[in-house]
C-alpha cells in the first residue's frame, strides 16, 4: 500500500484522478464507483489509474488526503484560543459535504496506514508552547490530544451517526468542548 504523496508532489494526472473520484463520491458515494468510471471522469485511461493507485485502499487513502488538503482546508489559527472557532468552521464544512467527511473519517477511524488522524497536532503543540509555556508537558500533550480528537471528521461522523445530532448542534458541542479544554490554561502565558 502506498503512502499518499504530499500536495506539492501530486502530478497533474494524479490531481485529475483524485478530483474525479472526489466528485463521484460527492455524487454517488463510494460503493458504486469503478476505476473505469474514475478514469472516464478524469480523462485518463483505466491503466493510468491503476498505475498510480494499484488498490482501492491506495486510491481511497490518497483521495481522503486530497479532500483534506483541497476541500476541508482552512487557515491556521493565530492563537490556540482561536482553535474553537476553527473547529466550528470545520464541523460546518463537514456538514456541507457529508459524503466527503465520511471518507476522511473512515480512513482515519480504520487506522488505514498512512492516514493522518491528527493533521493539526504540531500546530496545536507549537501554539501551546508559545502561549502557555508554564503548561506541563503531560498536560500539553493531553490538551493537544483532546483538541485533535475534536478537530476531526471522525468527531463529526460520530456525533451525526451515533448521536443523531444536527450540523448546528455538532458545531456548538465541538466548540463548547474546545473552549472547556482551553479555559483552564488561559492564564498560563
Amino acid at each position: 500500500m502506498a503512502t499518499p504523496a504530499p500536495a506539492s508532489e501530486v502530478s497533474g494526472t494524479q490531481a485529475a484522478i483524485l478530483a474525479a473520484y472526489t466528485e463521484l463520491i460527492d455524487e454517488v458515494g463510494t460503493d458504486d464507483v469503478s476505476f473505469r468510471l474514475i478514469a472516464l471522469r478524469a480523462g485518463v485511461g483505466e491503466r493510468t489509474v491503476f498505475r498510480y493507485y494499484p488498490t482501492r485502499v491506495d486510491l481511497l487513502l490518497a483521495t481522503a488526503a486530497w479532500i483534506e488538503r483541497t476541500i476541508f482546508t482552512r487557515a491556521e489559527s493565530d492563537s490556540i484560543f482561536d482553535v474553537p472557532i476553527a473547529i466550528r468552521e470545520a464541523m460546518e464544512a463537514y456538514d456541507r459535504r457529508p459524503e466527503l467527511a465520511h471518507v476522511v473519517a473512515e480512513t482515519a477511524m480504520r487506522g488505514v496506514n498512512g492516514s493522518d488522524p491528527a493533521p493539526h497536532r504540531e500546530e496545536f503543540d507549537g501554539m501551546l508552547r508559545r502561549e502557555a509555556p508554564a503548561l506541563a508537558d503531560a498536560d500539553r500533550r493531553a490538551v493537544v490530544a483532546a483538541l485533535c480528537h475534536l478537530d476531526s471528521a471522525a468527531t463529526w461522523v460520530t456525533m451525526r451517526r451515533e448521536l443523531g445530532m444536527s450540523g448546528r448542534d455538532i458545531a456548538d458541542a465541538a466548540t463548547w468542548a474546545a473552549e472547556a479544554i482551553l479555559d483552564p490554561i488561559r492564564d498560563l502565558g
